[in-house]
């Protein structure tokens, strides 16, 4: 887990920047997954006689964006659906403020070990 510790504010602050981020994620996950289906397809068939630069172009654009995610202190939970948790503090204890590329604002948070299923509005 990071060091750092974010509010509502700094969380909501986030926003811009992971509605930017967040589907290149899922876009270059897709491509890793798609170029690696293909590449296997083509070991067995071939022995491998296929270019793989796109894999290696998806594989760097999704390193550098989880590494800014990281930088950030900003936690991935599903790049599909643009999960992402932002470590907290709430009445003396650590929680997640919890929020989904399809939200509007950050107004939810859950324990550390609650998860999705269990948060709780702010």
């Amino acid at each position: 887990m990071t060091d750092r510790v974010f509010d509502a504010e700094q969380a909501q602050a986030a926003l811009p920047m992971l509605r930017e981020l967040l589907p290149r994620i899922r876009d270059a996950r897709r491509a890793l997954i798609d170029a690696s289906e293909r590449i296997t397809d083509a070991v067995a068939v071939d022995g491998g006689g296929v270019s793989g630069s796109d894999w290696f172009d998806a594989q760097e654009r999704l390193r550098v964006d989880l590494t800014t995610l990281a930088e950030h202190g900003i936690l991935l939970r599903d790049p599909e659906v643009g999960l992402v948790d932002f470590p907290a503090e709430r009445e003396g204890r650590t929680v997640f403020l919890c929020w989904r590329l399809d939200e509007d604002r950050v107004e939810w948070f859950h324990e550390v070990h609650g998860g999705f299923t269990k948060r709780k509005p702010l």
